[in-house]
């Protein structure tokens, strides 16, 4: 049975007790974009977990089973979504491809590694939604192979409009373990933040370019 509100507050707890997520709203992070953020989000912390680790490959194969149904082959996203998606191939019993985030500049030039067939359905893996991206920009490989891409699963997102829109744009779903909204409801009742920053750190969801511009804590 896949309870979607049990497993966005799991992998939240998971997340924030392995601290692959930290929360820094009086001493934000920077972005390489430049925008300042309240949080920071490394899901390469959970392969170093093993209980962590199963829970997420067992939950990102009930997901894709639940939102896409039957599947030809899993493809990863370089990096951070190649060992996650070996792992979720491993758990489904199918065949695993990897998109690089630029083609070789040597040998065959693949942007795409891994065995293909035009007409293949698949689905995309990613351990983290930001903006969507550099997702995106591996979903249009997928598609210019000649694939069908079912649509896209991760571990987190941010829950920025920004990523809506632009997988809207590219007519791409995409479905994750965990999010922005879930992470600080359990953190705030858990004692991570305090509840007085709550509000704060919703701020910064609704406009992340401009939230360190305007805002001090």
């Amino acid at each position: 049975m896949y309870n979607k509100s049990d497993i966005e507050l799991k992998v939240a707890e998971f997340l924030l007790q392995i601290k692959a997520i930290k929360l820094q709203p009086t001493n934000p992070f920077t972005w390489a974009s430049g925008w300042k953020s309240p949080i920071y989000c490394d899901n390469r912390i959970t392969l170093s977990h093993p209980a962590v680790r199963t829970y997420i490959r067992q939950k990102l194969a009930q997901l894709i089973q639940e939102e896409y149904g039957a599947v030809d082959v899993i493809a990863g996203v370089a990096t951070a979504g190649i060992p996650q998606g070996v792992l979720v191939a491993q758990e489904l019993g199918l065949p695993f491809i990897y998109v690089r985030s630029k083609a070789k500049e040597h040998g065959t030039g693949s942007l795409i590694e891994g065995e293909i067939v035009e007409g293949q359905r698949v689905v995309v893996i990613e351990d983290l939604v930001s903006t969507g991206k550099s997702s995106l920009q591996a979903v249009e490989a997928l598609r210019n192979a000649g694939l069908s891409v079912a649509g896209l699963v991760a571990i987190f997102t941010y829950g920025l409009q920004q990523a809506d829109d632009n997988f809207a744009a590219a007519k791409c779903r995409y479905s994750t373990l965990s999010n922005y909204k879930a992470l600080i409801d359990y953190a705030a009742e858990h004692g991570f933040i305090p509840k007085s920053e709550i509000e704060f750190l919703n701020k910064w969801r609704e406009n992340p370019a401009e939230w360190g511009k305007s805002e001090t804590a």
